[in-house]
């Protein structure tokens, strides 16, 4: 079972307000392994991406998880790389605006480095 599933309920619907208790139940061998370096990070995250879009979340609905993940990692994760210490600097200065903008980027990264 997959982070993606413990966000949805049992009809499937997405319930994005379940992400950080999901985002603390993962094992903390497992976060070093997806957070140690950057390419770790964009590949986890192009693969969830995946399987996001292949369970039927739209654009929206993924854009709107990505946010909530940066929202996460920013003010819950240390930065392990110097690209997760300029993403972090770059939230915290960011507007909410802004901050939709740089997730949605990270989501289309990690597409375009996945394929």
């Amino acid at each position: 079972m997959t982070e993606l599933n413990h966000l949805l309920d049992k009809d499937g619907t997405l319930q994005p307000d379940k992400l950080e208790e999901t985002m603390q139940r993962l094992d903390e061998g497992k976060k070093e392994e997806i957070l140690r370096n950057f390419d770790s990070f964009i590949g986890y995250l192009g693969r969830r991406i995946e399987l996001a879009e292949k369970l039927g979340l739209n654009e929206e609905q993924l854009n709107a998880l990505a946010l909530k993940v940066a929202s996460y990692l920013a003010n819950h994760e240390e930065p392990r790389n110097s690209e997760e210490k300029l993403l972090k600097e770059l939230w915290k200065v960011s507007s909410k605006e802004e901050q939709q903008v740089l997730s949605r980027a990270l989501v289309n990264l990690a597409r375009h480095t996945n394929n």
